[in-house]
């Protein structure tokens, strides 16, 4: 019985490898027809510095997980339009510790974004009024944890922006 079972074993695991994820893809990687998305540096109306450069370099990463979705600065040419706008970063302490000092700051940062098809001119996904938070710790006194958490805001965001992208686009083009 166990000399029948280590034959039939082998084809079993390879039947399931080939054969039984015939319908599966992965949803993290677009395999469409090329569409190539126009996209500026983000809009930055907060006074952080550079945040708006550090939002278009998480969004260019996780885009760049598709061979399929080409970003381009220039408009001319492009299928699509990507644009967003950090509107807005408060820093709102949560924990205080016994001599009345933040212990634990909410970083709240506040985002607009829209994906346009240039082709028709219309509105294919927008997000006027976007709320995303990070709690970091402040009882170590160290600038880097304010910005690590602002940076894991980002890529979260980057990361729901280009799965979205590609669900709309898959939409489209199944019309």
């Amino acid at each position: 019985m166990n000399r029948i079972f280590a034959k039939l074993l082998p084809i079993f695991c390879l039947s399931l490898l080939f054969g039984g994820c015939s319908g599966y893809y992965f949803p993290n990687v677009y395999d469409g027809p090329v569409v190539s998305i126009y996209m500026q540096t983000w809009q930055n109306r907060t006074d952080r510095l550079g945040i708006d450069s550090t939002m278009y370099n998480a969004l260019s990463s996780w885009f760049l997980k598709s061979d399929k979705l080409n970003l381009t600065k220039e408009k001319e040419g492009a299928d699509m339009m990507l644009a967003g706008e950090i509107v807005s970063i408060h820093l709102p302490g949560i924990g205080w510790n016994s001599s009345a000092r933040t212990t634990d700051v909410k970083v709240e940062l506040v985002l607009r974004y829209v994906l346009k098809d240039l082709k028709t001119g219309k509105i294919i996904w927008e997000a006027p009024n976007e709320v995303w938070t990070e709690d970091y710790n402040t009882v170590v006194q160290n600038a880097a944890n304010e910005d690590e958490a602002i940076e894991q805001i980002l890529d979260d965001v980057a990361e729901k922006i280009y799965l979205g992208t590609i669900s709309r686009i898959r939409k489209i083009s199944k019309k």
